[in-house]
């Protein structure tokens, strides 16, 4: 079972994720934003994710290292939600074998 204070830590940064990226359009939908400011909108939650994992760029936990080089493997080729699916299913089962 997981963690009360983990359960709570994901759904804060899914909210966060989530008001991340739709606050922005709430807060200028009336205006016409440059295709610039646009690439910065749709960017927001990927920066978002980025300071999730980017702790593991410094982790001494081999399991943490090859699920970070998988990632970053599948960030190359893949779209994002299979990125992401990729790297939550290989931190866990690296985790788990590696111990």
């Amino acid at each position: 079972m997981i963690d009360s204070a983990n359960l709570l830590t994901i759904v804060a940064m899914a909210s966060v994720t989530y008001f991340t990226r739709i606050g922005g359009y709430i807060l200028l939908r009336n205006r016409q934003l440059s295709p610039r400011a646009m690439a910065v909108m749709d960017a927001a939650p990927g920066c978002v994710l980025i300071s999730v994992i980017a702790p593991n760029f410094v982790s001494s936990n081999p399991a943490d290292l090859i699920a970070l080089a998988l990632t970053v493997a599948a960030a190359t080729r893949l779209s994002l939600l299979l990125t992401v699916l990729i790297g939550v299913i290989s931190a866990g089962l690296l985790r788990h074998v590696m111990g």
